[in-house]
């Protein structure tokens, strides 16, 4: 079968197809419209469900009576991806096409999937339209065995005026999806590409003249208090009879404000006490338009965005987007995803404090604006754009090639078709605050155009495009129709010295920033206070929400299996590197969006006079008086203990936006002894998405101590026998052996405990993180991977105490050594082991994973206390979310379930860790120490690929640690601040001290 070639001609888009348009559903009565429950309205017939589905390998496989009822076909579901269905396979590739680079053209061995159903037509008069919101990449549509059109843009809607080929009564639809076309090149987004029908199709009744499209502008008075509705209206269609269009507008709280009519193609509305939208607080009037039996009901919400110099302001005020970069993608449908996974996600990012989500990088669902609209959260819609395939052309990576499409004039259309299509779609929505030209498609000609187009169509919202920050040769940024200067992975300091340039002029926003892959991201906090120092600074979107993976399953003990790049066997594939998101693929939270929520509290609290309770507070809200918004309940803790309780009156919260107050705590009588005071900012009232009483931000002022009990020193001596490779250590009811080959203790028993599984070691390496993968390859250059311990010389000291001096290096084969030093273990008669490690690192080598020592206990020992940073992971730059407390937990339960296995679970800035078992087991104390308790080595975490491959070794594995290096989050952004390296040289100092059950 040889079907046209309209999938490898860039200027044959559509077939047929009807002119862009706003989404909207209409409805034969206003009761329903206003409930914008779309499958109520007798208008709409959903055509999703069961259809039959044949695949083939190539296109050039279909047999000449492909569209015959005949032939053997399967089922599948619409909206699906095939791949999901378990034809074709999975690929993840991020930047590499799927295909050889010979555009208009793609591969003859191109899969294709035919899809085909039945459905019924009423007799009602009337034209039927067909709409299909998502298919991927494109489409050719038969109706009753006749060619109706051709479809492409994989994430934007087509519709079809199919009065003509349909009958009343039975009808069939025949439907053939393509993997590839020419749109393949402009669709090269960083995801899983998957194939097939995977957003609702659906029939339309519409009346033979009607609104076929319309544009609701709005208008905001100086002072804010009045609004303007003005709504230009297309008439698409031919009746005998022209009708009025009658209009009516209700106000957020659903009251009738003012009705009319008019013949003409546009109508006004004034208000004259306009209650605004905003993300805080989304005010949503609906306008309902009827003509000739039609109802049309549309949000309007009543906002401006605007720049006043260099600031973005919404309704005259300054906002920040903390925002998220989102996907459509789950790990059982693909992009596939309906209302209730949308749901899920917005649930999630209000109740962490996000306020802003990029469309990446696509126009997302079209249900899903509309429930930002609701719920309150502004939006970067972007066009369904990206092809940073094209650098890498050549083979390898050559910015050179960036900007060749962009730059080609045949692709001018396509792209100017694609951004047209995104902007008509979702030009109603009052969330959509910026458009977005697309992502990493270089910068030219084809992009000015789509600029150019876009402001002059819509001067209401802002334009952006990241790549236009970096023009061709001989070019200059667009200063007429690009209001956003837009980066991505920036460092801090390169932001600042934008602002200290300021040439360009122009708002600066982060589009990506913070890659949250695996362990990350750490430098949250430091991008804060870099958007709060700079007024021009509108915020940023981290990159990205959730995990790309497919769940394949469970293991034989049940544990869910995760796939992604390379475990399909595909090629190109770039890995795990979808697996880079906030929230794991089914959804729960990341410790780094645990981070992300605390960063962005809605309020900030420092300290005026801790001894007297008194404190500063800012309101980081952007429109709502902090006391509507949260109730503050505040601990005073001393000694890892919570002294008292308290809330904050009401009255001391009344802080308008942006505003600052004083907070005054009455404090119970305290120790002399350091103490710190706790709050907690909880949801005051119920909202949609967030109950009353939800924690939205923590914070804690002061520093506490822990209270420890001294045990009793010994009254014996110490037993002291050396041999060539060991030192004995006698007391009481212990025996210690510590090795001269490795500088540690490979034995110690304690009453009936013994401690050790294996010996004692100094460990400077970690299981790289993924925000390590650029600098694990330097670490593993120096050797830290393989770095074995060289004692020099060994030297004991017998007291009362034994001192054991040794002075060492660690190296690696075939390399200079990396660190060198002298460490002292001090034994006490009560068998406490005080230990300080002095360590200078090789010059010129990059910073130290980690420092410490790894001891493997007993598998018995499972239970941890500690007094440090908690309850969850935490490092020097990622640790926002926890504070220096008392917790309790299991190592089982400090372990952090990254898909990809690395390093997780530590615990920062501690004073005192105490693990135990049935028999006894481990305290340490210190100042500021790190640690992680583990069922897994590090090896074990490196090693192995996928989270369900990992085996526990049997026994607890804890890193006692002087410090580890930052997490950060450079797998795509700026190498880690210096300020979070691990110094080049330091003292370790810390004491441990054995313990049995019996005289716990």
């Amino acid at each position: 079968m040889t079907l046209k070639g309209y999938h490898q001609d860039l200027h044959t888009l559509h077939v047929n197809t009807l002119p862009n348009r706003a989404y909207y559903i209409p409805f034969s009565n206003e009761e329903d419209a206003r409930r914008d429950v779309r499958t109520r309205s007798d208008r709409f017939t959903l055509l999703s469900g069961e259809w039959r589905f044949r695949y083939f390998e190539s296109v050039m496989d279909l047999p000449e009576d492909f569209l015959s009822e005949d032939q053997p076909a399967d089922a599948i579901p619409v909206p699906s991806v095939w791949q999901m269905h378990g034809y074709d396979r999975h690929q993840y590739t991020n930047v590499r096409y799927p295909i050889p680079f010979d555009p208009p053209y793609v591969p003859v061995q191109n899969p294709c999937g035919l899809y085909m159903r039945h459905f019924t037509v009423d007799d009602e008069p009337g034209r039927r339209t067909l709409v299909f919101e998502g298919v991927d990449s494109c489409f050719y549509l038969w109706i009753n065995g006749s060619f109706v059109g051709y479809s492409q843009v994989s994430h934007s809607i087509s519709e079809f005026d199919v009065t003509d080929f349909v009958r009343a009564g039975d009808n069939t639809v025949a439907v053939l999806v393509l993997k590839w076309c020419d749109g393949t090149y402009l669709e090269d987004q960083d995801k899983l590409r998957t194939s097939g029908i995977f957003r609702d199709v659906y029939l339309l009744r519409r009346e033979p003249r009607h609104i076929g499209d319309y544009f609701v502008h709005t208008w905001l008075s100086q002072d804010l208090r009045s609004a303007d509705i003005h709504v230009d209206m297309q008439m698409w269609g031919e009746a005998p009879e022209v009708h009025a269009v009658h209009y009516y507008l209700y106000d957020p709280q659903g009251d009738l404000v003012t009705r009319g009519r008019t013949y003409d193609s546009a109508f006004d509305i004034h208000l004259d006490h306009a209650e605004l939208w905003n993300a805080e607080n989304p005010c949503l009037y609906t306008l309902v338009m009827r003509y000739a039996g039609e109802y049309i009901a549309e949000f309007v919400g009543l906002r401006e965005i605007r720049i006043s110099n260099q600031v973005v302001l919404i309704n005259g005020q300054a906002v920040k987007f903390r925002g998220v970069n989102r996907h459509d993608s789950d790990p059982v449908v693909g992009p596939a995803v309906d209302e209730n996974h949308m749901l899920r996600d917005l649930v999630l990012m209000k109740q962490h404090n996000v306020n802003a989500i990029r469309t990446s990088h696509y126009p997302n669902s079209p249900l899903f604006p509309r429930m930002c609209d609701r719920y309150g959260f502004y939006l970067i819609a972007e066009a369904d754009l990206e092809c940073h395939g094209v650098t890498f052309r050549d083979g390898d990576y050559d910015e050179a090639n960036y900007n060749r499409i962009a730059q080609n004039p045949d692709f001018c259309e396509a792209i100017l078709d694609r951004v047209q299509r995104n902007v008509f779609r979702d030009k109603n929505r009052p969330c959509v605050v910026i458009w977005s030209m697309g992502n990493e498609s270089g910068m030219g000609a084809n992009l000015h155009e789509a600029l150019r187009w876009t402001k002059e169509y819509d001067r209401s919202r802002l334009t952006h495009y990241e790549r236009a920050s970096f023009p061709p040769p001989g070019e200059e940024i667009n200063h007429d129709n690009l209001d956003l200067y837009s980066r991505m992975y920036p460092s801090i300091e390169e932001i600042d010295g934008y602002f200290e340039d300021g040439s360009v002029g122009k708002p600066y926003i982060l589009c990506e920033y913070s890659h949250a892959m695996g362990n990350g991201p750490g430098d949250l906090e430091n991008y804060f206070q870099c958007f709060e120092r700079h007024d021009g600074h509108c915020g940023g979107f981290v990159w990205e929400w959730c995990d790309h993976a497919v769940d394949v399953g469970r293991t034989p003990d049940g544990k869910r299996k995760y796939f992604y790049g390379g475990d399909f066997g595909e090629y190109p594939h770039d890995g795990n590197f979808c697996m880079d998101g906030l929230v794991y693929p089914d959804r729960r939270p990341h410790t780094g969006l645990k981070e992300f929520k605390i960063v962005n509290r809605p309020a900030r609290i420092r300290e005026v006079n801790l001894e007297g309770g008194v404190f500063d507070i800012r309101n980081m809200l952007d429109f709502t008086p902090l006391n509507e918004h949260i109730t503050v309940n505040y601990a005073v803790r001393q000694g890892g203990r919570e002294v008292s309780r308290g809330q904050v009156p009401e009255e001391q919260l009344c802080i308008p936006p942006h505003g600052e107050g004083e907070l005054r705590i009455a404090l119970p009588p305290l120790k002399k002894a350091p103490f710190a005071v706790y709050f907690e900012m909880r949801q005051r009232y119920d909202r949609p998405l967030v109950p009353a009483g939800h924690t939205l931000g923590v914070e804690q002022i002061g520093r506490q101590k822990l209270d420890l009990t001294p045990r009793p020193e010994g009254v014996l001596g110490l037993e002291i026998q050396e041999t060539d490779t060991d030192i004995s250590l006698r007391g009481e009811n212990f025996r210690y052996v510590f090795s001269k080959r490795t500088g540690c203790f490979r034995i110690l028993n304690y009453d009936q405990l013994h401690l050790l599984d294996r010996p004692m070691e100094m460990n400077i390496w970690r299981a790289p993180t993924d925000n390590d993968m650029n600098l694990k390859q330097e670490w593993k250059r120096f050797g830290y991977d393989r770095a074995i311990p060289r004692v020099y010389d060994v030297r004991v000291e017998a007291g009362d105490d034994a001192v054991i001096t040794v002075r060492y290096s660690l190296g690696a084969i075939s390399l200079p050594n990396i660190a060198e030093g002298v460490a002292t273990w001090r034994v006490r008669m009560n068998g406490r082991i005080d230990a300080s490690i002095q360590l200078t690192q090789r010059q010129g080598a990059p910073a130290l994973p980690r420092f410490g020592l790894r001891m493997h206990l007993p598998g018995e020992v499972t239970r941890v206390t500690y007094f440090g940073y908690g309850p969850y992971e935490s490092y020097k730059d990622k640790h926002r979310a926890s504070v220096k407390h008392l917790y309790e937990d299991t190592v089982a339960g400090m372990f952090e379930d990254y898909i990809r296995p690395q390093e997780n679970g530590s615990r920062w800035n501690c004073d005192y860790v105490r693990l135990s078992g049935p028999l006894g087991g481990l305290e340490v104390t210190g100042e500021e120490f790190s640690f992680n308790a583990s069922l897994y080595t590090q090896e074990e975490l490196e090693a192995k690929a996928h989270n369900f491959e990992l085996e526990p070794c049997g026994d607890t594995v804890f890193c006692l640690d002087y410090r580890q290096n930052g997490i950060g989050s450079n797998s795509c952004g700026p190498q880690l601040n210096k300020r979070y390296e691990m110094p080049a040289a330091f003292t370790f100092d810390f004491s441990m001290m054995p313990f049995s059950a019996d005289g716990e």
